[in-house]
């Protein structure tokens, strides 16, 4: 979609096809979602029927493959379906982690048989998907996770502790980041899948957090919790961080996308606060100081949307190098923290107050340098291209 801010601006990856799915994403997300959200912000958490509604609107596993239940798009559908999502302020519906992270993890390294098991279930929100990365004393740094997956004849028997995990509380399958082989380091990570009602398997709090309060973010525990080796992600074991690493560019330029979405929602609340609110007898927005603070965001709102837009057509082609999508997820989110702060001091008082939708914004904002690596871990990431 051009947002309003940028009415002369054409993007270059949508066509009638995806305007059609961005109208329907729209009504659905404004009307069964959005009037249920204040509630779910109060309960730290979605209802579960919202994933199965999703599900029968076809708005779950949009790349999926049709033979799989999913909606057999590319990730141009995943962007729209994300878009519009954000735009009716349900960030805490946690499909980005659902649809973009963990359904391409199983439909690129699972056996046909595990494809045909789980993404159907994931497709109609029969299942919610999760994925288990962070750990109590391991966040970025993932060769150093702890938790371990030791083979005993055809199982795995996982013990370890996560946490910060997303749809934490819903989800009925989580993709487990283990130690097959601790001695070996990063080449001794292995992806299990984890199906929750799996003894030895336990939810733990749903976390409270800063921001995202509809989103269940919990911790978990694994004591025994034993797996069959067919559960694993990948032909042979270690290759879990292999199979990370080539993720994960896509799960960082999705929180890029993310942020732009949140520098233009900021935007456009703020720019009708102060063309509404008065000050010493005029507009807000008469202010010369806010015209040029508005200007400056709107500046840096169109060069955000640009480079998504342009490094969304490179990944369609497979061409979203690792370096250029922690560009993105450092560039965006920054700028998006930043955007939204200006946005906020151009509401006054009421900018702190949590009934306006730019107080909730600066504090969901937050996470978004931190999680899927630290901004400092995609500088790192970034000048080992220099």
């Amino acid at each position: 979609m051009t947002s309003p801010l940028f009415q002369n601006y054409t993007s270059p990856w949508e066509n009638d096809e995806l305007r059609i799915l961005r109208d329907a994403a729209r009504r659905f997300f404004q009307n069964e979602l959005k009037p249920h959200n204040d509630r779910w912000i109060e309960a730290g958490i979605v209802d579960r029927d919202a994933w199965f509604k999703a599900g029968e609107a076809g708005l779950l596993c949009a790349e999926i493959p049709a033979e799989y239940g999913g909606g057999g798009g590319d990730y141009r559908h995943e962007t729209v379906i994300m878009e519009e999502m954000l735009y009716a302020g349900l960030g805490g519906f946690g499909n980005q982690v659902h649809s973009t992270i963990v359904a391409p993890y199983i439909l690129n390294y699972a056996t046909e048989d595990q494809k045909r098991r789980w993404l159907p279930k994931m497709a109609s929100g029969e299942i919610v998907g999760a994925i288990a990365m962070t750990e109590p004393n391991t966040g970025s740094d993932l060769q150093a996770v702890r938790t371990t997956a030791i083979r005993d004849g055809d199982d795995y028997v996982i013990n370890g502790a996560k946490t910060y995990i997303s749809n934490g509380q819903h989800c009925g399958l989580v993709i487990v980041v283990a130690k097959t082989d601790p001695s070996q380091g990063g080449r001794g990570i292995s992806l299990l899948v984890v199906e929750t009602d799996n003894p030895g398997f336990k939810r733990g709090r749903n976390l409270k957090k800063l921001g995202q309060h509809s989103a269940d973010t919990s911790e978990m525990f694994f004591d025994d919790c034993r797996v069959p080796v067919t559960n694993r992600l990948g032909e042979e074991e270690g290759k879990g961080f292999v199979q990370l690493m080539q993720q994960l560019p896509q799960e960082r330029f999705n929180i890029a996308q993310a942020a732009v979405c949140g520098i233009e929602r900021a935007l456009e609340v703020t720019l009708d606060f102060v063309k509404q609110r008065k000050a010493f007898g005029q507009r807000v927005i008469d202010f010369q100081n806010s015209k040029f603070k508005l200007a400056e965001c709107k500046t840096e709102a169109l060069v955000a949307r640009t480079f998504v837009d342009q490094l969304l057509l490179q990944h369609l082609e497979g061409k979203l190098d690792a370096a250029t999508a922690s560009m993105a997820k450092y560039w965006c989110t920054q700028k998006q923290n930043e955007i939204v702060d200006e946005c906020l001091q151009l509401h006054g008082g009421a900018g702190y107050m949590d009934e306006y939708e730019i107080s909730r914004m600066y504090a969901d904002a937050r996470v978004q340098k931190i999680y899927g690596g630290t901004n400092e871990i995609m500088k790192e990431l970034i000048s080992r291209s220099l």
